[in-house]
């Protein structure tokens, strides 16, 4: 079976791809540098002065047409089982499928038969499978 193509696949531009990281993260170990809002009344961060970290805003958001979409040109959708594969039927060239990590190995095997049927990709196919000669 041929592999399945998107739809349409343009290219991904970010806005900014650094991290924003939290004001003094880097002075004090106690502070992690996973970003905080700082609420301070003389804070130079939130005041946006020059030279300091950027803050985090609506702007740096991605396009709309190539928000969520993952670098092969299609969107992710998480599966569970056999029949949350047939709301993809119409739309294989826009969303592949992803199976969930708590489905075991024998109904994770269905599931990515199943999507070959119906010409769905499946981002982690490979997952959780042995070959023959192991078993």
């Amino acid at each position: 079976m041929a592999v399945v193509r998107p739809l349409r696949k343009s290219r991904i531009v970010k806005k900014r791809t650094k991290r924003f990281i939290r004001h003094q993260s880097d002075r004090y170990v106690k502070l992690k540098p996973s970003w905080r809002k700082p609420k301070g009344i003389d804070n130079r961060v939130r005041r946006r002065f020059k030279g300091q970290y950027l803050m985090p805003k609506i702007g740096y958001g991605s396009a709309k047409a190539t928000k969520h979409v993952c670098p092969d040109g299609f969107k992710k959708v998480l599966i569970h089982n056999v029949r949350e594969l047939e709301v993809l039927l119409m739309q294989n060239r826009t969303f592949s499928a992803e199976v969930a990590h708590d489905v075991s190995s024998r109904k994770r095997k269905d599931i990515v038969e199943r999507a070959q049927q119906l010409a769905i990709r499946v981002t982690n196919a490979g997952a959780r499978l042995r070959s023959e000669e192991n078993e």
